[in-house]
């Protein structure tokens, strides 16, 4: 078992928002601190005492200035430390479990990943359980457990239901706490990612903000106000019946023009296989198609045509400052990058304000660490509800 950092504790509110501007906009003084969170001196003064006294904020020169020793400094900015703790990120894929251990600001610091070789929740339990401890030898200040998995999760706890685990109702977070000793959080992948690129990544103090992945599946996040939007199908196919030609394939998984028929991977396998009877990976008819072969070539016309009109509706409806486009997927932009940008412009009013489309090839340990913004963020908020 894993004992948490001695200094954990639940911050009160006005700690809270404290932490939660110097994470996200520090270095920040004290002035500006007071003026974001319309605070007085004497409240900043009060609020981020105790948050200095257990290491989570620290006072740092200003540029070109060298730190005094001296205390009482009121315009000496305060940042977070971000090596005062650490946090583990796990993403479970049907046959992997892949782990990351973060800094505070998220940053990377360390992988280590295990075969995946039962569904079993014990068992998965067990090596999460093994990782943790593995990884816990290294980086001793370990506060909080992440965990990313694809399906339906309830309460940021239990895995209500997860087809390619074959799990229902399992209480996750409270079997894997038990085992560690540390507070742990569970959530839909796509939803920790998106959670991750609001807080660190792409997304930072946008106010309108989507996030997009292409892989496996198609995943979709809205942020509106700085904050995740949750919805009832996030963890239930999204794509399977947003109609994007309703003349285009009909594949195993997805209604006939889906999304889901058109752009993920195991999709665009089967329409290539299906018309040369090859099955080829995803990187070959990538390859393929970018040579000038007529099918993959084809597949993959016909792939950016319905990204770039998926783009071009979420962007007339959501009206997003940023669309982030992720995934294993995204070297469609690579081979027919053109294609995509030429139909979203075409499906756009001719005056509407340029897109900001930024692409970001993802693997799973971006994933994981997701996962692991999910337990700094329930180190700030003092809870595992966002």
């Amino acid at each position: 078992m894993t004992a948490a950092v001695d200094s954990w504790r639940p911050l009160s509110p006005g700690e809270r928002a404290v932490a939660i501007e110097v994470l996200l906009a520090g270095p920040l003084s004290r002035t500006e601190l007071a003026r974001r969170l319309d605070l007085s001196a004497g409240s900043v003064t009060r609020l981020t005492k105790p948050l200095i006294e257990t290491g989570l904020l620290v006072e740092v020169p200003e540029a070109g200035e060298v730190l005094e020793t001296r205390q009482g400094r009121p315009s000496q900015p305060l940042d977070v430390v971000a090596g005062s703790r650490s946090f583990l990120g796990f993403k479970i894929t049907e046959d992997m479990v892949y782990g990351v251990v973060t800094s505070l600001r998220s940053d990377i610091v360390a992988r280590h990943d295990r075969p995946l070789t039962t569904h079993d929740p014990a068992e998965v339990v067990e090596l999460l359980g093994e990782m943790t401890e593995e990884l816990a030898a290294r980086h001793p200040r370990l506060a909080g457990v992440g965990i990313g998995v694809g399906g339906l999760v309830e309460n940021r706890s239990v895995v209500g239901e997860s087809p390619f685990l074959g799990w229902r109702d399992v209480p996750l977070a409270e079997l894997v706490a038990r085992r560690t000793g540390l507070p742990v959080v569970v959530e839909n992948d796509v939803a920790a990612l998106v959670e991750a690129e609001t807080w660190f990544g792409a997304g930072r103090g946008l106010d309108r903000f989507v996030v997009l992945t292409i892989g496996a599946g198609i995943g979709y996040g809205l942020v509106l106000g700085g904050r995740r939007v949750p919805y009832a199908e996030e963890d239930r196919g999204f794509g399977r019946h947003w109609i994007l030609d309703p003349h285009g394939p009909l594949t195993p998984d997805g209604a006939r023009g889906s999304a889901v028929s058109l752009l993920t991977i195991p999709n665009i396998r089967y329409q290539v296989q299906a018309a040369t009877g090859v099955d080829r990976g995803w990187e070959e008819i990538l390859r393929a198609a970018a040579e000038g072969e007529p099918m993959p070539a084809r597949v993959i016309e016909e792939a950016a045509r319905a990204l770039g009109t998926l783009v071009a509706q979420i962007a007339n409806f959501v009206l997003p400052q940023k669309i982030l486009l992720a995934g294993e997927g995204v070297g469609l932009m690579d081979v027919a990058g053109d294609t995509v940008t030429r139909t979203m412009r075409g499906q756009r009013h001719p005056l509407a304000a340029p897109l900001a489309l930024e692409t970001k090839v993802s693997d799973f340990h971006d994933w994981a660490r997701g996962a692991a913004v999910l337990a700094i963020q329930v180190l700030v908020l003092g809870t595992a509800d966002r």
